[in-house]
């Protein structure tokens, strides 16, 4: 499992996380933004109509409402990576991070109104009744490429577990048992049967659902984190600066943050933006294959919003909780993951210039002499009495106040380090350092009006944009199993799904995160390819759109 792990995380290297995704990803949307005229500005306001319900016509084809269908597709949106995905992506590249997932928002609010409408217009009635749509069909349909439809449709199951399920109920679990101390095989359980019983019943109570459920989780998300913004109201303006002023210069040091090149902020930025609105993905168009409409431009035209909302809106104030409130500069208490931690050799610290600069470069890949330790520790009561011999980094900080446990009790012996990392595998190491993803914004919540109580916002947004995104995704996969093995293979797929989704909640789930990097950009560059070569298409059927006197 170890190997395979490894494979997958050279293969990101080339793939996802590689310099020149971002740059085919942007240039996509880059293109259609100009091509189309800024759809993005020019059509907004008319979404909003749409959504409304304004031009809906009776006997239009379709399985759910243009309200239905943007729910159902923000649930598979707006998850883990409008808490986590933010503060991880601040965490790797400074505040500059957040304005390259507004850019990777803005551009993808048109590359996500292309291919709606595109997979939109080549929907089918699948054999179960229900409509069926996706990039693989205007694929086969349009392209005639199948191979490549089925690659899209293959690489969409698997995402389902990586992206939509495993990964959701493991934060979930987690989060309920910090929070209060739930079992987590309770909480996998009871989530199981509940998902089990939303998705079981298709896409027509998966959308009542979903319907439901977003307004709710968007309200108490957005009061909570206002809660913070406003009572840091001083902090807000100077964090503005800090997005823009860093936005091509990168971040540098502070506290215990040891800085960030542009190229670092704008990979991880704009690397973050695609996993929270999933703009150029393809999942979306599967959810909004089942909206009643009979021009396929108005679908596209509702999709437009979901990045705004995602990203612009709810990633946003995300950043500006942990920003404003100063935490990601600040080292906390926390049990130190072994993927995070690194043991080098000879003494750091980040008060001195000269330190910062040469961990800077070493963390960046860069040319250094920082030299990864190897050698024993001498602990004496969970301390270590030889610190002069080497520096404990920790989320890319130095840490401090390093204490050494075995389960509640404190460690007495030697410990053995090997090209920088713990050979003891039961040892537990605790400290202060710099945290990231949900940890980061778990801690920035509770900096406002409601102090510690702030938590019980991030832990409910949490079970509740994580669920639905589980419960979105289940549909994404169900249509795509349909397109490959037809309707026999969907009660199979759900029962698996479910199955998979309380096995994960107490297993670590590492591998299905790094499985799902992968399977997301297998996704993503056949869509944008076959979008690209659609073009003249595209603009030729918002042209007819607006020919209709109807619609203006």
């Amino acid at each position: 499992m170890e190997s395979f792990n490894h494979l997958l995380l050279t293969l990101d290297g080339f793939l996802g996380s590689a310099f020149w995704f971002p740059w085919v990803l942007l240039g996509v949307g880059f293109f259609f933004t100009l091509y189309l005229g800024f759809p993005q500005i020019r059509y907004f306001g008319h979404a909003i109509k749409i959504v409304r319900g304004k031009y809906d016509k009776p006997g239009d084809p379709g399985d759910t409402s243009h309200f239905q269908a943007l729910s159902t597709a923000l649930s598979g949106t707006v998850g883990t990576g409008n808490i986590g995905g933010v503060g991880l992506a601040i965490f790797l590249g400074g505040p500059a991070a957040l304005f390259w997932m507004w850019v990777t928002a803005f551009l993808g609010m048109t590359t996500k109104f292309v291919e709606v409408t595109l997979s939109h217009k080549y929907r089918v009635k699948a054999a179960d009744g229900y409509y069926a749509g996706g990039p693989m069909y205007y694929m086969e349909r349009r392209l005639n490429m199948k191979w490549l439809a089925v690659l899209f449709a293959i690489a969409t199951v698997i995402s389902s577990f990586g992206t939509g399920s495993l990964p959701q109920v493991n934060n979930i679990a987690q989060a309920m048992h910090d929070t209060f101390g739930l079992n987590k095989a309770l909480t996998g359980g009871v989530l199981a049967i509940l998902l089990g019983l939303v998705i079981i019943g298709g896409i027509t109570r998966i959308a009542k659902v979903t319907s439901t459920i977003v307004p709710v989780m968007a309200v108490l998300y957005i009061v909570g984190a206002l809660a913070v913004i406003i009572y840091n109201y001083q902090n807000i303006i100077p964090s503005f600066e800090a997005i823009f002023r860093d936005a091509f210069n990168g971040t540098a040091a502070a506290g215990g943050f040891l800085g960030a090149t542009f190229a670092y902020a704008f990979n991880r930025g704009v690397n973050r933006g695609l996993f929270s609105n999933e703009a150029g993905q393809g999942s979306a168009p599967i959810a909004h294959a089942s909206a009643r409409a009979d021009e396929p431009v108005s679908e596209g035209m509702v999709s437009l919003l979901e990045p705004f909302i995602d990203t612009i809106i709810i990633c946003t104030l995300t950043g500006l909780v942990i920003l404003s409130s100063g935490v990601w500069t600040e080292k906390h208490m926390n049990r130190f993951e072994r993927a995070d931690l690194l043991v080098v050799d000879g003494t750091y610290s980040d008060a001195k210039a000269e330190d910062v600069q040469t961990l800077f470069s070493y963390l960046s890949g860069g040319d250094s002499e920082v030299k990864p330790f190897n050698g024993h520790l001498v602990v004496a009561d969970g301390r270590a009495l030889n610190e002069e011999e080497f520096t404990v980094i920790n989320a890319r900080s130095v840490a401090e106040d390093v204490e050494y446990r075995v389960g509640e009790d404190e460690f007495s012996g030697v410990l053995t380090v090997v090209d920088g990392e713990f050979v003891n595998p039961d040892i537990e190491i605790w400290g202060n350092s710099l945290v990231h993803s949900v940890a980061l914004t778990n801690i920035a919540f509770k900096r406002g009006f409601l102090g510690d109580y702030g938590s019980l916002i991030v832990t409910l947004g949490i079970l509740l944009f994580a669920f639905s995104t589980a419960i979105a995704w289940s549909y994404y996969g169900d249509r795509s199993m349909i397109y490959l093995f037809g309707p026999r293979a969907v009660m199979p797929y759900r029962l698996v799904y479910v199955v998979a989704f309380f096995w994960a909640a107490i297993e670590d789930t590492t591998v299905i995160w790094n499985l799902s990097a992968v399977t997301i950009v297998i996704m993503t560059l056949p869509n944008l390819f076959g979008i690209s070569i659609l073009a003249r298409e595209m603009k030729g059927t918002v042209k007819d759109y607006w020919k209709d006197p109807s619609h203006k």
